[in-house]
């Protein structure tokens, strides 16, 4: 074979070696970079939490709820947590409100108003129980300016039999601004808040 054509073949191949290698380089640099964020969105979360429960006896300090609502919905964004160790205890996945999309995957928008239908941000405590359209739900009371109309708008824990358990790649169905999870992970949180001898803290961010 001609030197300078065998010369060219080996260059190619090169070539191509090169881009595949910074192609899977910057796929991998992506996830840790996510995974990065996800944690200093989470830490953050939890602090706030643990601000809160210094400050005010009638909270639950052992237990609470982070809602990451920069994760896709398809992906478990509602996480119980240890507070006093730091550790999560069990996720699922949870719907946000149809007024908070935007039509770009993973970009949300957020409201504190009536008919909105948007799921509202900041911290809420869990309230008692009560028999609605989905059965057995839990009211959410707003503890911020961000979503201080949570109580007047009705914005609950509840369950929705059409909620999927596992995750998956395409988005999962919406709410009208509650934090809606599916039966079976409604079944795991009830025995939780139910037990609680103090208020739980759920925290919806972004």
């Amino acid at each position: 074979m001609n030197k300078f054509i065998l010369l060219i073949i080996v260059i190619g191949i090169g070539l191509i070696a090169f881009k595949v290698s910074r192609k899977h380089t910057f796929a991998a640099d992506n996830t840790e970079n996510t995974m990065a964020s996800d944690s200093a969105r989470y830490i953050s979360a939890f602090d706030r939490v643990k601000d809160l429960i210094k400050k005010d006896k009638k909270y639950n300090k052992n237990i609470a709820f982070l809602l990451d609502m920069k994760k896709l919905s398809g992906r478990n964004r509602f996480f119980v947590v240890d507070l006093h160790n730091n550790r999560i205890l069990d996720q699922g996945l949870v719907a946000h409100g149809s007024g908070s999309e935007t039509g770009k995957a993973g970009r949300l928008k957020f409201s504190n108003q009536d008919n909105s239908y948007a799921t509202s941000l900041g911290m809420y405590s869990i309230g008692t129980a009560y028999n609605g359209s989905f059965g057995k739900a839990y009211k959410l009371y707003g503890l911020e300016e961000s979503n201080s109309n949570a109580y007047s708008r009705n914005i609950v824990l509840h369950k929705y039999d059409r909620m999927p358990d596992d995750e998956q790649i395409a988005p999962i169905c919406l709410s009208q601004g509650c934090p809606m999870v599916s039966v079976k992970f409604y079944e795991r949180l009830q025995p939780i808040i139910d037990s609680s001898p103090t208020q739980i803290i759920l925290n919806i961010y972004y």
